[in-house]
């Protein structure tokens, strides 16, 4: 059995990390972070390659090619640490897909599948979303409470922009008090893709600081030898490598799960995202640890994966959260054959 991607999919992975690396260095994410602005020029570009749509039905203008494709996408963009809403849209499109009425999908998702219009995912509790990427800048908002699901166009509900400590990406509050059209739909299935997708991210975060702390211990010598030599940040570092390939394997499931096997879906994406967020949460602050004390500075970029994951891991659920929600699924799967 071949678990590795087929000859398309790892051309697409080839083709967005060559052009991220070009598009979206590090230079150019400290620059917009300092602006507290968006890279426009590289999100035309994104939306020029159409990956905004890369998850979106072809019936309704996207690509067509699934969670996994998305997935590939994100990582990438997380190993960048790319400033572009491509995250806040495709969910959006996500759950939008799979809620949505008929009417709803034909006028918002060729809009975000051309990069015509942006999205914001928003989950809220008693009626306010603590924290949505890219709420106040998106053209719509999918606000999801309780199992049900609403479609809030720029000016409706109240959207309240604020800073966080990942200035890479922008911010907001929501609270939709009513307003807005329902979605008739189920956006569970939706909401687990977008999780799915928040997961890939984080797995390209962790991924990039494995592999600027293992780049800076070969090179950083202490009493004449690499510090890398020495068996206390080799344990580090082997702790890194696992946290990073558990959560890329958690993920990759998942994603395959939400195109073939549907079934297998809520339980894939809640392992998905347990797993990438303790990741990111560990393999980040690791990284910093393992620079020194250069790693806590403004000057070096290690910050930024560390800001991005504290984020990314609370984004639709923490940690806890879907562990709980998983080991749910689990009981109920298996209490038939228990009793």
């Amino acid at each position: 059995m071949n678990f590795d991607f087929n000859d398309f999919q790892k051309d697409i992975k080839r083709t967005a990390r060559e052009l991220l690396s070009s598009r979206a260095t590090l230079e150019r994410v400290r620059e917009a972070a300092e602006a507290r602005r968006y890279d426009e020029s590289l999100w035309r570009e994104l939306v020029e390659l159409g990956w905004p749509g890369i998850a979106v039905d072809e019936e309704h203008g996207g690509q067509g090619l699934g969670t996994v494709g998305l997935a590939i996408l994100l990582e990438e963009m997380g190993y960048a640490v790319a400033p572009a809403p491509l995250l806040s849209t495709a969910s959006a499109a996500l759950v939008l897909a799979e809620a949505g009425s008929d009417e709803q999908r034909a006028t918002w998702l060729p809009k975000l599948a051309a990069g015509e219009a942006t999205g914001a995912l928003a989950v809220a509790r008693d009626g306010v979303a603590e924290l949505v990427a890219d709420g106040a800048e998106a053209d719509v908002i999918v606000l999801v409470e309780d199992g049900s699901a609403r479609l809030l166009e720029r000016g409706s509900g109240d959207v309240e922009a604020f800073d966080s400590i990942d200035p890479t990406r922008r911010f907001a509050r929501v609270s939709a008090d009513g307003a807005g059209e329902a979605l008739p739909g189920d956006p569970g299935p939706g909401l687990d893709r977008a999780a799915i997708a928040v997961a890939a991210e984080l797995v390209g975060v962790c991924q990039r600081a494995l592999d600027m702390t293992l780049a800076y211990v070969k090179d950083r010598k202490q009493f004449g030898v690499p510090v890398g030599a020495f068996q206390a940040v080799q344990h580090k570092c082997a702790e890194m490598l696992m946290q990073t390939e558990s959560a890329r394997s958690a993920t990759y499931f998942a994603a395959w799960a939400a195109d073939a096997d549907p079934d297998r879906l809520a339980e894939g994406a809640a392992l998905a995202k347990a797993a990438a967020s303790e990741a990111g949460r560990v393999v980040t602050s690791s990284a910093i640890q393992a620079h020194g004390g250069i790693g806590f500075t403004w000057e070096a970029d290690v910050h930024w994966l560390f800001k991005r994951a504290q984020l990314d891991a609370v984004l639709l659920g923490g940690a806890g959260q879907h562990r709980r929600r998983l080991a749910e699924l689990v009981a109920r799967r298996l209490a038939p054959s228990a009793a």
